[in-house]
């Protein structure tokens, strides 16, 4: 498959009729809006019981920033949508999903306001210290809006659903499947019932929406079963207070005052939300609606700056389900429905409520959904030769989650990989700290390690050493393949991956003949209504906003 392609794009015909909401809409509006809703109820949880922030600050101040990130982001992505089906003439366009990042929610957590927490046993400094990041974060990924998309030009799709792929198995799947084993009485009814609905295309009783009936049924088992209490839910009920977002700029400002330590973090993690971004704008692509990368891109970053002015740590990011939703039925409004009712919640300050009236395990199935559908993408939207390249770009995402996972263990006993020592993790076949360097700047490393991968089967072995010389770079300044931010952070990899170049020069000097397209590369590229053009030809930039 080319690296680089064009997608035609039919004249516009003015007597287009596009509705605002189908019953496909209904069927992915509940989806998202469960997924999201879980999101806030997760990070609420970490503020108020790992930084130990009042109630009050979270649902007065932090959740309805998110309402107003929600509602803006959304309406905004709904008008990209509907520009690019009338730009396009088609009525099946999917808007672009959006809401917190959930990989961030756990970094700003225990990366950056936690250890603060635990220095100053002030959630207030923490908190300013978040927020700072954020607005960091959501600088770095304005300036990624005008970078992306030079690198997606020149980046194989199999680079790049690879490494979302990673993202999607690791951090999206892993923890929704362990909280539904864990409870599994009331998950795995759900989650059949949601494979059957959007993989077997099964119709609900009385046309209901799929996401509905599985939370209908599951809550129905919680609370049969006596997992949900009834005195929590009244409690929670006299808790109910209107909240408005307010400006938080003197939070903002103090958190800014002491900016350099979070860059080390920020950089990376920066480069990480518009490599992201990038990803899921290639994955719309291969489900057939292709958006603007640098649209995109603008919009998380506006979205970040914004929530963090108004007291929320927590960036926002278009969502990396939307093949899923687009199987689902989702078109051009189902996102801006989510968006509105989670923003209604977020204001009306009912999240402390909902915590007690659905089951978790009956609404983290549809997490899983969504890591299937992403994985199952990277596969299906690649040509087979480049399997082995998604593959490679997954293991990265895959490293970053062990090893959290190990730290994470660690810290419950009260130590560190430090305090435990490499050689000792090591003699219990424990991997340490090649986990934390194959994992660090996991999703960019990902990227180029699979295109690296890509270009070599393709016997592109020019590309495939420019893209190695990058990762050294990358690797030199720490962004990926390192434990923090320097010049000559790791001089092992950096080496390697130079070496590594280096054959790939030789090789090109054999001049040996590229690899011809199968049976079944055709037959995709024919699939997706795109034209080929030579693997080391850049493509012209795309034309208009959407």
């Amino acid at each position: 498959m080319s690296v680089l392609t064009r997608t035609f794009r039919p004249t516009p015909k003015p007597d287009l009729r596009l509705p605002w909401w189908t019953p496909g809409d209904t069927n992915a509006a509940f989806g998202l809006g469960f997924n999201v809703l879980v999101n806030v109820l997760v990070l609420s949880s970490l503020c108020i019981g790992v930084i130990r922030m009042s109630e009050a600050s979270v649902y007065g101040v932090i959740v309805p920033a998110l309402g107003i990130q929600l509602l803006i982001g959304n309406v905004y992505y709904t008008y990209l949508a509907r520009r690019l089906a009338y730009r396009e003439n088609r009525d099946d366009v999917t808007a672009m999903p959006y809401g917190p990042s959930v990989p961030h929610m756990f970094i700003v957590t225990f990366l950056i306001m936690l250890p603060v927490y635990l220095a100053t046993k002030d959630p207030i400094k923490a908190w300013e210290t978040g927020l700072a990041w954020a607005f960091i974060i959501g600088i770095i990924v304005v300036i990624g809006a005008f970078v992306g998309p030079y690198i997606r030009r020149f980046t194989p799709r199999a680079a790049m659903l690879g490494t979302l792929a990673g993202i999607s198995l690791a951090f999206i799947s892993m923890r929704p499947a362990a909280q539904m084993w864990d409870t599994a009485w009331i998950a795995l009814p759900v989650f059949v019932i949601i494979l059957a609905g959007f993989f077997a295309n099964v119709r609900m009783p009385f046309g209901l929406p799929v996401g509905l009936v599985a939370l209908l049924v599951g809550t129905a088992i919680g609370w049969a079963g006596g997992f949900m209490s009834a005195p929590d839910v009244a409690s929670a009920a006299r808790d109910i207070a209107i909240a408005v977002p307010t400006v938080q700029l003197d939070l903002l400002v103090n958190g800014l005052k002491d900016i350099l330590p979070l860059l080390a973090t920020a950089i990376p993690l920066g480069i990480y939300n518009f490599t992201e971004g990038m990803s899921n704008v290639e994955s719309a692509a291969a489900a057939g609606d292709n958006y603007n990368l640098r649209s995109v891109l603008l919009a998380d970053g506006a979205g970040a700056i914004a929530g963090a002015a108004l007291g929320s740590p927590f960036p926002p990011a278009v969502y990396i389900g939307h093949p899923g939703w687009k199987a689902a039925g989702g078109r051009t409004g189902y996102s801006l429905g989510s968006g509105v009712v989670i923003a209604l919640l977020c204001f009306v300050g009912l999240f402390g409520l909902i915590n007690t009236l659905l089951p978790t395990p009956a609404i983290v199935p549809i997490l899983l959904y969504i890591g299937l559908v992403i994985g199952a993408q990277a596969f299906r939207a690649v040509p087979k030769a480049h399997y082995v390249a998604v593959v490679i770009a997954i293991i990265p995402n895959i490293a970053a989650w062990a090893q959290g996972l190990i730290d994470n263990a660690l810290g419950a006993a009260g130590t560190s990989a430090a305090e435990v020592g490499e050689a000792a993790l090591e003699g219990n076949s424990v991997l340490y700290h090649g986990l934390l360097i194959l994992g660090s700047g996991a999703v960019l490393a990902g990227m180029m390690i699979g295109a690296v991968v890509a270009f070599i089967v393709d016997r592109n072995f020019v590309w495939a050493a420019g893209y190695l010389v990058g990762a050294a770079a990358l690797s030199f300044v720490g962004i990926i393949n390192a434990q923090q931010v320097e010049l000559n952070a790791n001089a092992e990899v950096t080496v390697g991956y130079l070496f590594a170049a280096a054959v790939c020069v030789a090789f090109a000097m054999m001049r040996l003949p590229r690899r011809e397209k199968d049976a079944d590369e055709l037959e995709l590229d024919a699939e997706e209504g795109m034209v080929s053009r030579p693997a080391d030809v850049p493509e012209p930039e795309p034309t208009g906003a959407a």
